[in-house]
């Protein structure tokens, strides 16, 4: 399934409800386990408040997941497409 990295920040909301993240976060891996998907989440320190690596089993899924997440205004979100080993070699093989 397809890799995803997102850096995560939270809005001045989600910065407001922070005692609640964990809470988000399960609920966050409850709604993507219900569409194949998986989510692994990081809380970090610096300029993104988490990092998030999932696989979904494909990009209009991820971004609907996404999307969704937004709405709530509790994050915003840079996503980035990851390729494994595997899956690099396949790329670099086409050329």
């Amino acid at each position: 399934m397809p890799k995803y990295v997102s850096l995560i920040g939270w809005t001045e909301q989600g910065v407001q409800n922070y005692k609640d993240t964990v809470a988000r976060a399960d609920a966050a891996k409850k709604v993507a386990s219900d569409l194949g998907a998986s989510l692994e989440i990081l809380w970090t320190l610096g300029e993104y408040d988490l990092v998030v690596v999932s696989e979904f089993k494909d990009d209009e899924t991820a971004t609907a997941f996404l999307l969704s997440l937004a709405q709530q205004g509790n994050l915003r979100s840079k996503t980035m497409r990851a390729f494994d080993e595997g899956e690099m070699q396949a790329i670099i093989s086409r050329t």
